[in-house]
């Protein structure tokens, strides 16, 4: 496990396969157009690698329709009003992320949340989940004009943490992340625990430290 080389002044954690499990009510959303359809239901374990893709990633699964395809965008419109009617069903934290919160408040390590997730679908998931309520920032997908890999969402986060780009780690389970996280001029690290998208393979995507578990951030930082 590699250590940051500079005093880490702020940490910033992709949502949605980093701090948060959210690949059930993911899936459940798209079921729910598959059931409508008459369609017969895929198993969690097919979707949970393209969780972090969100609507995309679910579409492609459940119906085999990429972005670029015509039907694309009605598909979108309907999985995104099932998914605001299911956002905490089974969502949750993953195990070690209230240790981990709890330790950097305690530490007095500012933290933040940069996900491409539309705000007006991370609010409500934030509010129902109180551990992820320190978040002295949250940039989400529509906050700025460009959403990750573009590096200025995680900038925007680093802007009212009040610290330099260059003194933040940033923990993602995608590679966009770490390309995001690269650009951005952060120390990236690679959450192995997360989704991590099809074949998750973390090796060329150049982070510079991967981790296996939410508590093993403590370890890069070197706090109890």
């Amino acid at each position: 496990m590699k250590l940051p080389s500079f005093a880490v002044k702020a940490v910033l954690f992709d949502l949605d396969g980093t701090l948060v499990d959210s690949a059930p009510d993911l899936a459940l959303a798209v079921e729910r157009m598959r059931a409508a359809r008459q369609l017969p239901a895929l198993p969690l374990e097919g979707y949970r690698p393209h969780a972090s893709s969100g609507a995309r990633g679910m579409i492609q699964v459940a119906f085999g329709v990429p972005p670029a395809d015509p039907a694309y965008e009605a598909l979108k419109r309907e999985f995104l009003s099932h998914y605001e009617q299911c956002l905490l069903q089974h969502t949750r934290c993953f195990d070690g992320v209230d240790e981990l919160v709890d330790t950097l408040a305690k530490g007095q390590m500012p933290w933040g949340i940069v996900t491409n997730k539309a705000q007006r679908l991370t609010d409500p998931v934030l509010a129902g989940l109180p551990t992820l309520s320190g978040a002295g920032a949250v940039v989400c997908g529509d906050t700025t004009p460009w959403p990750k890999p573009h590096p200025e969402p995680l900038r925007e986060a680093a802007r009212r943490l009040g610290v330099s780009p260059g003194a933040c780690i940033y923990v993602g389970d995608d590679e966009r992340d770490i390309l995001a996280g690269r650009e951005a001029g952060m120390f990236t690290v690679a959450a192995r625990y997360g989704y991590l998208g099809v074949g998750g393979e973390t090796g060329h995507w150049g982070a510079d430290a991967e981790v296996l578990s939410p508590l093993q951030v403590l370890k890069l930082l070197q706090l109890p």
